[in-house]
C-alpha cells in the first residue's frame, strides 16, 4: 500500500452518523454487531447525546442522537436500499455507506450469522474491473468481496474483505469532474 508523505494517518479514529433512537442503536451495534460501546456523552444543554462504539483496530463508529434532527432523507442523505436492488445514489456531501473490514476467512460465515439475526442482506457481491463491477465467482481480477445491509436508521452497512494486492495498474480511470454530471448543477 502506498504511504502518505504529507501526515502519518492511522485510520479513522471514528465516522460520526446520526441515529433516531440511541436505545435502537446501542441494540444493534452491540447487540447483533457485536461492537462494544465504549463512550457515551450528554451534549450541553439537552442538545443529545453522543455514543461511541469499537468497530475493531482502534477506530470507532460514532452516533449523535441529537433532539432537533430532521427525519431521514432516504435518497439523499443515504441510498434508498441496497446496491443489489439498485439504489446506489445519495446527495454531495453525504455519507454513502459504511464498509466494515472482515478476515476473508470468516466473511461467509458472517453473512451467514447476520441472517440468522434477521437482517436483510444482499448477495455476495465479488467487485472486479468487468463491465458489471462484480462477478458470481471469485476470479484474479477480484479486488474485494462484500455484502450490504442496512442499520435500524437505514445507514447503509457493508462487509469487506479484500481478495488481492493493488498495483499501479489499479489506477486507471480519468476523473470525471462536476460538468459530467447528469443532474443540473446551480449556476
Amino acid at each position: 500500500m502506498p504511504t502518505n508523505p504529507n501526515f502519518e494517518l492511522r485510520g479513522i479514529n471514528h465516522l460520526a452518523l446520526v441515529c433516531a433512537d440511541m436505545r435502537r442503536t446501542i441494540d444493534f451495534y452491540s447487540g447483533v454487531l457485536g461492537m462494544p460501546l465504549v463512550k457515551t456523552l450528554d451534549l450541553p444543554g439537552n442538545l443529545g447525546q453522543h455514543f461511541f462504539f469499537d468497530c475493531g483496530g482502534g477506530n470507532t463508529v460514532a452516533f449523535f442522537w441529537l433532539a432537533d434532527s430532521p427525519d431521514a432523507a432516504p435518497g439523499i442523505a443515504a441510498p434508498k436500499g441496497r446496491p443489489d436492488e439498485g439504489e446506489l445514489a445519495s446527495a454531495i456531501g453525504s455519507m454513502n455507506h459504511v464498509a466494515f473490514a472482515v478476515p476473508p476467512e470468516d466473511f461467509d460465515d458472517y453473512r451467514s450469522r447476520l441472517e440468522a439475526a434477521g437482517v436483510a442482506v444482499s448477495p455476495v457481491l465479488n467487485h472486479d474491473d468487468s463491465a458489471a463491477g462484480v462477478s458470481r465467482h471469485v476470479h484474479p481480477g477480484t479486488f474485494v468481496r462484500s455484502f450490504y445491509f442496512q442499520d435500524p436508521d437505514g445507514v447503509l452497512l457493508e462487509f469487506a474483505c479484500w481478495t488481492r494486492e493493488f498495483t499501479d495498474a489499479d489506477v486507471a480511470h480519468e476523473p470525471k469532474t462536476a460538468a459530467d454530471r447528469r443532474v443540473a448543477t446551480p449556476s
